[in-house]
């Protein structure tokens, strides 16, 4: 994931959108391995816009949207790609970028807020993107994240996912186990059968297999990422059942 305006780190909604944009939406395509982009406002190259459509008819079941970092940033597609990507029949993850040297429960909030909550059709859990320490210990960021997710949990009543890459987790969190309650949405780009799982997860959930994918429909390079089915029947996970006569 990128940040935006700041960020040349390391690697790495509108759940009350109108009825129309839900009927709107087309049916899904049965995939053996759910797959997706994530985007930020990089992928918005020169203000063109994403055809979600297009993304759709490839084969990509989900997208996860950058929404907000630190207390001062709001994506300014992120509405426009909420709307846009519902509209297509793809299931609508949203992050926050993390910035642990400010405190977590504003910055929650503010994500909270951004996202009009995270339980309507077509939405995945909140997703935290870890991946920066903000120049905390590995104590005083097991802390901070603890914080953030509980404040996260009682304002959208979900279980957020964490985004984080294995070197980060092993260092910045001192590969703490203490997270493996939540699903792992893990970046590795080593090209092997199978991730790096750091933190005493048993499996992941999320894998970002590239951050420099072709995806019809964005223009750029994008990160493309691959859903394991560690939670179960994706439909569900995304809250599509019943729309489509997903089980």
């Amino acid at each position: 994931m990128d940040t935006d305006r700041w960020s040349s780190t390391v690697r790495r909604g509108c759940t009350a959108l109108s009825l129309v944009a839900v009927a709107a939406v087309v049916p899904v395509t049965a995939q053996a391995t759910p797959s997706g982009p994530d985007v930020s406002s990089w992928q918005h190259v020169d203000g063109q816009m994403i055809d979600w459509h297009a993304v759709r008819a490839a084969g990509h079941q989900f997208a996860m949207v950058k929404a907000t970092e630190g207390l001062h940033y709001v994506n300014p597609y992120f509405v426009t790609d909420s709307v846009l990507m519902r509209t297509a029949g793809m299931a609508r993850g949203t992050y926050h970028y993390a910035r642990p040297e400010l405190p977590p429960e504003p910055q929650a909030a503010m994500y909270a807020a951004t996202v009009l909550g995270q339980n309507g059709p077509l939405d995945l859990p909140p997703v935290l993107d870890l991946e920066v320490s903000g120049g905390l210990a590995p104590p005083e960021l097991i802390d901070w994240t603890h914080r953030y997710l509980n404040t996260v949990r009682a304002l959208t009543g979900r279980t957020a996912i964490i985004y984080t890459y294995p070197h980060f987790w092993q260092t910045a969190m001192a590969d703490t186990n203490a997270f493996t309650h939540h699903p792992l949405w893990i970046a590795d780009y080593s090209g092997d059968e199978h991730p790096e799982v750091p933190g005493g997860w048993p499996h992941w959930t999320f894998w970002q297999t590239t951050d420099r994918g072709s995806v019809p429909g964005i223009g750029g390079a994008t990160d493309v990422n691959v859903y394991s089915g560690a939670q179960g029947d994706f439909a569900r996970f995304a809250n599509m059942s019943g729309l489509f006569g997903s089980s």
